[in-house]
């Protein structure tokens, strides 16, 4: 069973969220929070599996929250969605540098959301439909040059390669079909990178593989 909480300032889209998530055999909503403060709260009271987090509430924004979340290692096993309203949003990026699992629109298609939740609960980051890689891509187009990639001196030359296809938004499967390797290999690969460079999940690996400069923006073919 996923465990959900639902933290938005607006009560007919929780409600709409919970009616759609609570119908389905394999996700609970456990709780609701109005505001970021309360849905820390509720979070650590709760230690939900998934959290679909507004990035504009009042008290504590989305992106505050989300900060909190991940800075605390006790809520390492929670993963945070981002609601938002706009497609290209700042905060957005914000929330997944800051360790966001990946975003949704709120006028997204039911199907998409079921689909956002289970994905994220299963491990692996929100990084489908493409708009999340061209939000990234496009405000690291607008930030500084590339920090210095020390970082990835760590990483083997397959492991950089890998790093590379995560930031153009292939999934394992495709990486595996562009590399000639099993499925299995690659993930192997992408989990290594993942740790050495302290990833929190897939989605902070696309942001680093920007950061660096390994991937820039406009490589999404």
């Amino acid at each position: 069973m996923i465990r959900v909480l639902l933290a938005d300032d607006q009560v007919l889209v929780r409600a709409g969220f919970r009616a759609l998530l609570d119908a389905q055999g394999d996700i609970e909503v456990v709780g609701e929070a109005a505001d970021g403060e309360q849905a820390l709260r509720r979070i650590r009271e709760l230690t939900p599996d998934t959290v679909l987090m507004d990035i504009r509430m009042p008290a504590m924004d989305g992106l505050a929250a989300t900060r909190r979340i991940t800075e605390d290692p006790a809520l390492a096993g929670v993963k945070v969605v981002i609601l938002t309203t706009f497609e290209l949003d700042e905060y957005v990026f914000e929330a997944i540098r800051a360790g966001a699992s990946g975003f949704l629109v709120k006028d997204t298609e039911p199907e998409e959301l079921l689909r956002a939740v289970r994905t994220v609960a299963d491990g692996d980051a929100l990084l489908s439909p493409g708009v999340t890689r061209r939000l990234i891509a496009e405000f690291a187009a607008r930030s500084k040059a590339p920090a210095a990639a020390a970082a990835l001196d760590q990483l083997t030359d397959r492991e950089r390669e890998v790093m590379a296809l995560v930031g153009i938004g292939l999934s394992n499967e495709e990486i595996a079909r562009r590399l000639v390797v099993s499925p299995l290999t690659a993930k192997t690969h992408v989990s290594r990178a993942m740790v050495k460079l302290g990833a929190r999940d897939r989605a902070q690996l696309v942001v680093l593989a920007y950061e660096s400069g390994l991937v820039r923006p406009g490589w999404l073919g």
